[in-house]
């Protein structure tokens, strides 16, 4: 019987754009693409890797006018987004 694979790694963290769960999509979230990653991260749970995940959210505050890579628009401040 041949072994099951080996993580190379125990603990990892994903970074995932806002823009990349848009997938093909012009803005929002889109369903399969959301579907196909997290099907990812729970593989490599599986095979016993501790999996972290920070997802940016900046083009969701500045809009996808702002989201644009050569644009130097910047995420607005906490003051301007929540009220106190």
């Amino acid at each position: 019987m041949s072994k099951a694979p080996q993580p190379l790694f125990k603990r990892v963290v994903v970074k995932l754009s806002g823009e990349a769960l848009m997938g093909p999509d012009t803005h929002g979230l889109h369903a399969p693409t959301l579907h196909r990653i997290a099907g990812d991260l729970k593989a490599a749970a599986d095979l016993g890797v501790q999996v972290a995940v920070v997802i940016g959210g900046g083009n969701f505050f500045r809009g996808l006018q702002g989201a644009d890579k050569g644009s130097s628009a910047r995420a607005p401040t906490r003051s301007a987004c929540w009220r106190r």
